[in-house]
């Protein structure tokens, strides 16, 4: 099971201090960030996607390009590429691009994003959403799996002999998970062909996370996959922690009541009640994590978010050593212990390209069984016997 964080990026008043980062500080803060993560021994940072303020990840290829420089073993993630705005032809180059840069560390999670006047600026419209998101991943799976691409759809111009370039390493496009709370479209296009589905649980109670999950796993067997276990989830997390438990909760109080998302909104003891937010001891996240096997099952990724509402960066990366000490040594094992042997990994770029080769022999081995066959028959009906 793969651990790691994923940012929003936005750059937010610390409500203690009134004091505010810039925007150079807050992506530089981002940088240290996701280096931590490696240094601590998690496996996954990600990036959201953003183009207005308080947001500041504008350009994920960018940040994540220069985190792989830095890393040797992280997975370069995003959460999310908004497939409803971008071009999926720069998609399928920009990333391909950064999965040769990082090799093969490199995977991305396709959304459409909370930000209504995004549609208009990049001149779509918000209530095509679903529909672009269709017709756009569409698209950037044949522009990754076929090496030239006639195409012609509603969104954007068609494409004559298109290459896309480069193509992606080893043959293998990078890993996708299709990331909603809550459109079950988004969860029918996961499962439809058989990519990953990432249900960013932060803002909703476990009953809406079970709903998504489980129809994301009866409608990926139902298109031909394999089991409902052997569809590959992943869920978000809001965690804050402290060694004694009433600290977390009155260091992080003033955080939650101003945070530009559910501040000024319920309470933080209501919240953690009926979200996933978990503030309290190292104990206190183990459990409560472990807790949502019995939401979803199984599953393959668990991405925690814990850098936002103007923490300062000290306190982020005081959670970071928590999280890889205290924290994930603990999940690890705890997750493994009466996991099905069956239960699917989560996607590496090795195990994938690996995966890749073993089917194409098989398909190779099944042509010369079917020649031998053929010859076998041509011999039979000439008289033809073996000696």
């Amino acid at each position: 099971m793969q651990f790691g964080i994923f940012t929003v990026g936005d750059v937010t008043p610390d409500p203690t201090d009134g004091r505010t980062p810039s925007e150079h500080e807050r992506i530089k803060a981002m940088i240290a960030i996701a280096l931590k993560a490696e240094e601590v021994g998690l496996d996954v940072f990600a990036t959201g996607e953003h183009h207005n303020p308080p947001f500041v990840p504008s350009s994920p290829t960018t940040l994540l390009g220069y985190v792989a420089a830095r890393t040797e073993k992280l997975i370069l993630s995003t959460a999310t590429t908004l497939i409803t705005t971008n071009d999926p032809v720069k998609i399928a180059e920009d990333y391909a691009m950064l999965q040769h840069l990082a090799d093969g560390r490199v995977d991305l999670m396709l959304g459409r994003g909370n930000t209504g006047p995004v549609y208009p600026w990049f001149g779509q419209d918000i209530r095509q959403g679903i529909n672009l998101a269709k017709e756009n991943y569409a698209l950037l799976r044949r522009l990754w799996r076929e090496d030239v691409v006639d195409w012609e759809g509603t969104f954007r111009t068609p494409l004559q002999a298109f290459t896309a370039t480069p193509r992606p390493l080893d043959g293998v496009a990078p890993f996708v998970w299709h990331g909603s709370i809550r459109s079950p479209e988004i969860a029918e296009q996961a499962a439809f062909y058989g990519d990953g589905f990432f249900h960013n649980n932060i803002f909703w109670p476990a009953d809406h996370t079970r709903r998504m999950v489980q129809l994301y796993r009866r409608r990926y067997a139902h298109h031909g996959h394999g089991r409902p276990e052997d569809a590959i989830v992943g869920l978000g997390g809001q965690v804050f922690m402290r060694k004694n438990s009433q600290d977390a909760v009155r260091e992080f109080r003033p955080y939650f009541d101003n945070a530009p998302v559910y501040g000024h909104g319920p309470s933080l003891e209501d919240f953690t009640e009926q979200t996933p937010l978990t503030v309290g001891s190292p104990q206190q996240v183990i459990d409560r994590t472990l807790s949502f096997r019995e939401t979803v099952g199984d599953y393959q990724r668990q991405l925690f978010l814990m850098d936002h509402a103007g923490l300062p960066l000290k306190t982020v990366l005081e959670q970071l050593d928590l999280l890889g000490e205290e924290v994930v040594p603990v999940l690890r094992k705890e997750f493994a212990n009466g996991r099905p042997a069956d239960v699917p990994d989560a996607p590496t770029h090795a195990a994938r390209v690996e995966a890749a080769r073993a089917e194409a022999a098989q398909g190779e081995g099944a042509k010369d069984d079917a020649a031998q066959g053929e010859g076998a028959q041509r011999d039979a009906a000439r008289g033809v016997t073996a000696s």
